[in-house]
């Protein structure tokens, strides 16, 4: 909190003025996401191997959704193509494992290079098209992405490869990587995007997502900064891509290029609340449990997901994020200035 003191008389009151930008219930959400993150890079001493897996998965969920939300919620860029860069951070890192011999871990954080290489020149194709047609932009080149995999031999076409190379670890230390990898995701996705928010770029972000055009004309550099969402938000996605598909110890082109993951981050951020980290961490609670005991229906049960979410989208566009902060105003990530105004009597 700032605050400055403005004395125009001797005899005048002085008033002093404030910034807040946290707030109780943010204090108390960031000593939590402390907690949690040192709880999931504990997790090898406390949960077994099958509660870590299922941990890891609802990371990727959140980090999915999170690179979407960024992207939809605030920059203005509806993707349904996000699988492009998850499934090309996959196939990297097997390649870079299991041909080249590098260490899987370290291949991580090497294969990241690939959705921020292919990135650009995608968003120098798309960013012309506004809209559904950048929408269906997104969705061809996955489409393309999944194609070329199909078609290449020295990552075994259509077959898909094996992480082998997995063997070499004991199930303790594979633990504990994951366990790693999930805090950075829930870092990266959670503190980063908190992080950014609060930063000169996410003003700038907000102000673009109420009005391009206003945004524009006070200085903001639209084009700039929408390409800089893009870039990240492939990088997010396809951090969340090369840490799945390691734990997965197996990747394909239909796996690694399924619109099934555009589809749940759409979902996660529909139903918890577009424009809000908060709505993510709902919205991902909420599939990640349905997803457990309702998955087994098979299409009967995605069809109640998408009818969920065109009637959160039709009748409750702020998701239940949106309708709990209207009841209550305790947000647990803020990101708003409030401006407080106190005057005191000078003697």
């Amino acid at each position: 909190m700032t605050s400055h003191s403005i004395a125009p008389g001797a005899d005048a009151a002085q008033i002093n003025i404030k910034v807040r930008r946290q707030t109780l219930s943010g204090i108390i959400a960031l000593s939590l996401f402390v907690f949690a993150l040192v709880a999931l890079a504990a997790m090898p001493w406390w949960a077994k191997t099958g509660t870590i897996r299922m941990v890891l998965e609802l990371c990727c969920y959140i980090l999915a959704a999170q690179m979407w939300n960024l992207l939809a919620g605030y920059a203005g860029l509806v993707s349904v193509g996000q699988q492009a860069f998850m499934g090309a951070a996959g196939y990297a890192l097997f390649v870079m494992a299991q041909t080249f011999g590098i260490n899987p871990f370290l291949a991580i954080g090497l294969s990241l290079l690939a959705p921020a290489l292919l990135a650009v020149p995608c968003y120098m194709l798309l960013h012309r098209l506004d809209g559904p047609y950048f929408a269906i932009g997104t969705w061809v080149v996955a489409e393309v992405f999944r194609l070329v995999a199909s078609n290449l031999g020295w990552v075994n076409a259509g077959a898909g490869m094996s992480l082998g190379v997995m063997r070499d670890y004991s199930t303790f230390e594979r633990n504990i990587a994951m366990s790693l990898l999930c805090a950075l995701m829930i870092f990266v996705a959670i503190g980063g995007g908190y992080w950014f928010l609060r930063s000169r770029f996410g003003l700038a972000l907000i102000a673009m997502r109420d009005n391009p055009v206003a945004a524009a004309s006070q200085g903001v550099n639209v084009r700039r900064l929408r390409f800089m969402v893009y870039i990240a938000a492939a990088v997010g996605c396809g951090l969340a891509g090369s840490v799945y598909f390691m734990a997965q110890l197996r990747i394909n082109p239909a796996s690694a290029f399924d619109p099934m993951w555009s589809n749940v981050a759409i979902f996660i951020v529909m139903i918890g609340g577009i424009g809000t980290i908060e709505g993510v961490l709902i919205g991902a609670l909420i599939y990640f449990i349905a997803d457990r005991y309702f998955g087994e229906y098979g299409a009967s049960y995605f069809i109640v997901l998408g009818v969920m979410t065109v009637l959160v989208a039709l009748y409750a566009r702020t998701g239940i994020w949106g309708m709990i902060s209207k009841r209550w105003d305790a947000p647990w990530f803020p990101i708003r200035r409030h401006l407080i105004v106190e005057k005191e009597e000078s003697p």
